[in-house]
Parts: structure tokens; C-alpha cells; sequence
């Protein structure tokens, strides 16, 4: 409920990739992503013209479009203590050790109150020594097909009553009974997502 997935219905209507594909327990970033990505494009291209993405998270979109840097390994420890941090000292704590740890990315950064872009950074400096910034070459990749991009807006009150709509629906659907059964895993990064954490933080106080 908490991603909200497509309904049976929705699902039957159209083929869907990256839905239901991973647990929450694999570990799943922007390079994961492009390389389930562009193996479904190359699946669909076998018998289409056209493959539509819908979405999303920017990282990743840009993943798909450009190709991303190889970045190192974290170890999952170091990860589950800098969420647990985060989440028991806040963003101020996490903006605090990003400025002593990592000057140069925090001064060039536009994502300053973005805690998972900060905390993936935080744990790239403190397991290599080196800012991310180091890893980001932002040399783009040439894909073997076209990419056209759409953008959809809409008034920002239409766009606000429908995201409230929304989460109404979720919560009668049963998100917060759904969430209380994921609390023991909150510190996986798959639920360090906007619409779990607004109810963990409800179910600590």
C-alpha cells in the first residue's frame, strides 16, 4: 500500500515491470535499477516500437537515460547505523555530519533537506575516505534507442487535493496497519521512503 502498487486490474491491463520484482530486503539503488531497466527494454523492443517508463525518482530516471558511476560497496552496518542515527537525531544531525564530514559535496549539493541523498553521501565519505563527488564523472551514456520526455504539472491545489485524496484512500486501504507490521524492518533502505517514514515517525511519537 505504502508504494502504492497498481491494482490486479491495472496490472492486468498493460505489462508491468518493477512491480512487486524485489524484496524489501535486496538491496536496490539507481544501479541496480538500470541494469533491470534496460534488460525490460531490450525484452520489450523485441516486439515493440515504443516501451514507456512512468515516474518517478529523478536518480533514476537519469540512471536509465545517461547511465550512472560505478560507486563502491557499503557495508550494511555502516548503512543500518547511519539510518538509526538519522532517525533518532533528524535532519539537522545528518546535515551537521555531511558539513564536518564532506564540505565539498554539502557546498555544491541543491539537495540539502533531502536525507537520502545525504545519507547516501555520508556513507560514501566515511567508507572511502572521499567525497562522492570523487564517483560522480557525469560522463554521459549513449543508449542504442530514442528518449523522449514528458513532463506532466498541474495547478499545485488540484495537485495537493489529489495527493490528499490519496493518502486517505491508502490509509482506508490499511497502510497503518501495513506499516505497524514493517516496523521491525524500518531501518532497511527500502522502507527509508516518503510514506513509511511519515508513519513510523507517528508510530515512535
Amino acid at each position: 500500500i505504502g508504494v502504492a502498487k497498481p491494482s490486479a486490474l491495472e496490472l492486468a491491463a498493460a505489462k508491468h515491470y518493477f512491480i512487486g520484482s524485489h524484496s524489501i530486503n535486496e538491496e536496490v539503488n539507481a544501479g541496480v535499477f538500470e541494469i533491470y531497466a534496460l534488460d525490460a527494454a531490450a525484452q520489450i523492443f523485441k516486439s515493440n516500437t515504443v516501451a514507456v517508463m512512468v515516474g518517478g525518482t529523478g536518480l533514476y530516471i537519469k540512471s536509465f537515460c545517461e547511465g550512472i558511476d560505478a560507486m563502491p560497496s557499503i557495508d550494511p552496518a555502516l548503512r543500518n547505523n547511519i539510518i538509526e542515527d538519522y532517525t533518532t537525531n533528524g535532519l539537522s544531525w545528518l546535515q551537521q555530519e555531511l558539513q564536518k564530514n564532506d564540505p565539498v559535496y554539502w557546498n555544491q549539493t541543491a539537495e540539502k533537506n533531502n536525507p537520502q541523498r545525504l545519507m547516501r553521501a555520508l556513507e560514501m565519505v566515511l567508507t572511502t575516505g572521499k567525497s562522492i563527488t570523487h564517483f560522480q564523472s557525469a560522463q554521459k551514456v549513449i543508449r542504442p534507442f530514442n528518449i523522449l520526455k514528458i513532463g506532466l504539472s498541474m495547478p499545485r491545489e488540484i495537485l495537493n487535493g489529489r495527493i490528499n485524496d490519496r493518502v486517505d484512500a491508502m490509509m482506508q486501504d490499511g497502510l497503518l496497519e501495513e506499516v505497524k507490521a514493517l516496523f521491525p524492518m524500518a531501518h532497511l533502505n527500502a522502507l527509508q521512503t516518503v510514506g513509511y517514514q511519515e508513519i513510523f515517525a507517528h508510530l515512535r511519537g
